[in-house]
């Protein structure tokens, strides 16, 4: 067989986005510089570590992966790459992002393929050795350039999905098992972070501020916005907007109206919640709306 060549993405690359509407597969080495702002999208992400370490803020954890582990992050979560000086520089990863749809498409009405996304106490994974080559070797034939001792075969969009299906069936199984969860002494619980997210999620619709946030964390002001930043890599007045505008979303998906989504996701106007949407989306809420009604 000649040079294996996979798609690659630079560590550099802010992207955080799908080019394509279904699924993007590629594989990532060093620090990925460019991932560190907390961020959130409406696709799944399977990050697998190939070589070295790799640490990510999901939610209020901090998981800390080695050579052969599994992160899964579900659609609209908040997270970020978490550096850790001198560990990340040789790390590798295959790094997956799909769509529901894609997904929903590949299951067939035969199996909830999203399930391994939804309903677990946890999305960081260690398997035995032996599910782990099968589910890395369907990973990287899937992330390869052309089907694996075909060169220059047809059909490797084709092969790609027999590839996905069967990584996630093999998941989602797998997933189901609690025994192969990270142990407590792997990752980083982090309760500020997740009582300011309770405390948005209960006050989502009113107006929330800062006072408020640090009240609930029992914090002075001042030391509740800096250590706030120090956990996640964003203001406070950021994630809060985040948290809204993910909110938003989710509701203009349900079929809200736009006069509801902004009065219940807590903007304090229709122009408030138009720049927002438009700095962040590059779109309108009624052109988001079209959009949706299109796919």
């Amino acid at each position: 067989m000649g040079t294996i060549r996979t798609r690659y993405m630079s560590g550099e690359d802010e992207r955080q986005y799908m080019i394509g509407e279904d699924y993007e597969i590629y594989e990532k080495r060093g620090a990925p510089t460019g991932a560190v702002r907390l961020h959130y999208h409406d696709f799944y992400e399977v990050i697998y570590v190939m070589e070295g370490e790799f640490s990510s803020l999901v939610d209020n954890r901090t998981y800390n992966l080695k050579r052969g582990d599994f992160l899964l992050i579900g659609r609209n979560v908040m997270h970020n790459y978490h550096y850790v000086e001198g560990k990340h520089e040789n790390s590798r990863r295959i790094v997956l992002w799909i769509s529901e749809g894609m997904l929903e498409g590949l299951s067939e009405g035969e199996q909830d393929l999203c399930g391994c996304f939804s309903g677990r106490r946890d999305c960081a994974y260690h398997f035995p050795v032996h599910y782990e080559e099968i589910l890395k070797n369907l990973l990287v034939k899937t992330a390869m350039t052309e089907i694996p001792d075909l060169e220059g075969a047809e059909g490797k969009r084709l092969f790609d999905k027999a590839q996905l299906i069967l990584f996630f069936v093999y998941l989602n199984e797998l997933c189901s098992r609690d025994s192969f969860y990270f142990t407590k002494e792997e990752s980083i619980h982090h309760e500020l972070v997740q009582r300011v997210n309770e405390y948005i999620e209960a006050h989502m619709s009113e107006t929330i501020l800062v006072e408020d946030l640090a009240g609930c964390v029992h914090m002075s002001k001042y030391y509740f916005l800096r250590r706030f930043k120090e956990l996640t890599g964003m203001t406070v007045h950021s994630y809060l907007n985040n948290k809204r505008l993910m909110y938003s979303c989710e509701g203009l998906k349900e079929g809200m109206t736009i006069g509801e989504v902004w009065g219940k996701c807590g903007f304090s106007d229709y122009s408030s919640f138009l720049r927002n949407f438009r700095k962040e989306y590059g779109m309108s809420p009624t052109s988001y709306r079209a959009y949706l009604e299109k796919k």
